[in-house]
C-alpha cells in the first residue's frame, strides 16, 4: 500500500495524529487523518491500493461507524472497562497498539530490517517500567495544578507528536475541571496565537529532548519574552536547560521517539485530573457528556 488514512474522533483522533508521525517516519507510508464526522460527508476519493485504519474508544461511536462500511481486521486494544467518561487508559492503550501496527508496517514493507524491529519492540516493552517512573511526578503535578485551577487560560505547545499530545492535553483540561484550553504546534505561535499571551496566562510547554528541541526551546523564549508562565515537560538534560526560569518543571524518564507518546500523556491526564478535583468538578462524570458519542 501506498496511503493509509486514519479516521477517528476526540480523543481517539489524537491518537490517530501520533499514529501519522510513526507511520510516516518509521514505516515510510503517507498517512492523512481525517475527523469522521467530516470525513463522513466530504465523500473524499479512496483510491485503490490504500488502507484505512478507524480508532474508536467504544466501538460505538455513530460518525466513525457510518464512514467504516465494514473491516477486514479489528486489533482490539485489550483496555479493559474504563468508567470515567474522559479517556486516559483508552487512549494509551490505542498508542500502544498503533505503534505495534507501526513497526509491523515497517517491517513488512522492508522499511526496517529485523535488528530495529526487536529493538523497538525492546523499547515498548519497557514502557510499564517507564510509566512507574514518570508516575513518581504525581505530587509535583499536583503542585502545577493547583496553580492552573486559579487560570482562566492554558496554552498547550508541542512539535512532532508532541504536538497531538498538546491537543490531548488541553482537550483533557476542558473536559473535566473546564477550564478553556487550546493546544497549538509550537511552530505556529507567531501566526496568531503568541497574542494571547501575558503575565495571566499558563503555558503548558511538551518538550522531549528530541530532534526538535532546539526549535521548541526557541519559541519558549519568545512566550517568557512576553511574560507568559511557563511549565515545562522535558527529560533531564531539556528541563536543565530553562532551570529557574521556568515556573514549573517535570523531568520525565529519557526515552526513544517511539514511546515517549505514551510516557508524555500521562503527566497531561494527571495534570487535568488534580486540577478538576482541586475544583470540585466531577472527574467521571463531567457535565454534557456521555461515554459513548452513538448519536450524529
Amino acid at each position: 500500500m501506498d496511503r493509509v488514512t486514519v479516521i477517528a474522533c476526540g480523543t481517539s483522533y489524537h491518537a490517530g495524529l501520533v499514529a501519522k508521525y510513526w507511520l510516516e517516519q518509521i514505516a515510510r507510508v503517507s498517512v492523512e487523518t481525517d475527523i469522521a464526522s467530516e470525513f463522513r460527508y466530504r465523500a473524499p476519493a479512496m483510491p485503490r491500493g490504500g488502507a484505512a485504519i478507524f480508532v474508536s474508544q467504544s466501538g460505538e461511536t455513530a460518525d466513525t461507524l457510518a464512514a467504516l462500511r465494514y473491516a477486514d481486521v479489528v486489533l482490539p486494544t485489550l483496555a479493559g472497562p474504563e468508567i470515567g467518561v474522559a479517556s486516559t487508559k483508552a487512549f494509551t492503550t490505542q498508542l500502544a497498539v498503533l505503534a505495534c501496527l507501526t513497526v509491523a508496517l515497517a517491517r513488512a514493507r522492508g522499511g526496517i530490517g529485523q535488528a530495529r524491529e526487536v529493538q523497538l519492540a525492546g523499547f515498548l516493552s519497557e514502557i510499564p517500567s517507564l510509566a512507574r517512573e514518570v508516575l513518581n511526578n504525581d505530587a509535583r503535578i499536583r503542585e502545577m495544578a493547583i496553580e492552573i485551577a486559579k487560570a482562566r487560560d492554558v496554552l498547550y505547545l508541542g512539535r512532532g507528536s508532541a504536538f497531538p499530545l498538546a491537543l490531548e492535553g488541553a482537550l483533557k483540561l476542558k473536559e473535566i475541571s473546564y477550564i478553556r484550553a487550546e493546544g497549538y504546534a509550537a511552530g505556529e505561535m507567531k501566526h496568531g496565537p503568541i497574542a494571547l499571551i501575558d503575565e495571566n496566562v499558563q503555558v503548558i510547554v511538551l518538550a522531549p529532548h528530541d530532534h526538535l528541541f532546539e526549535k521548541t526551546l526557541g519559541n519558549v523564549e519568545e512566550v517568557m519574552a512576553r511574560g507568559g508562565r511557563v511549565m515545562m515537560i522535558s527529560d533531564t538534560e531539556g528541563v536543565a536547560r530553562l532551570a529557574d526560569r521556568l515556573a514549573y518543571s517535570i523531568a520525565l524518564p529519557s526515552c526513544d521517539p517511539l514511546v515517549m507518546p505514551l510516557l508524555y500523556a500521562i503527566p497531561m491526564q494527571l495534570l487535568a485530573y488534580h486540577t478538576a478535583v482541586l475544583k470540585g468538578s466531577d472527574v467521571d462524570q463531567p457535565r454534557n457528556l456521555a461515554k459513548s458519542v452513538t448519536v450524529e
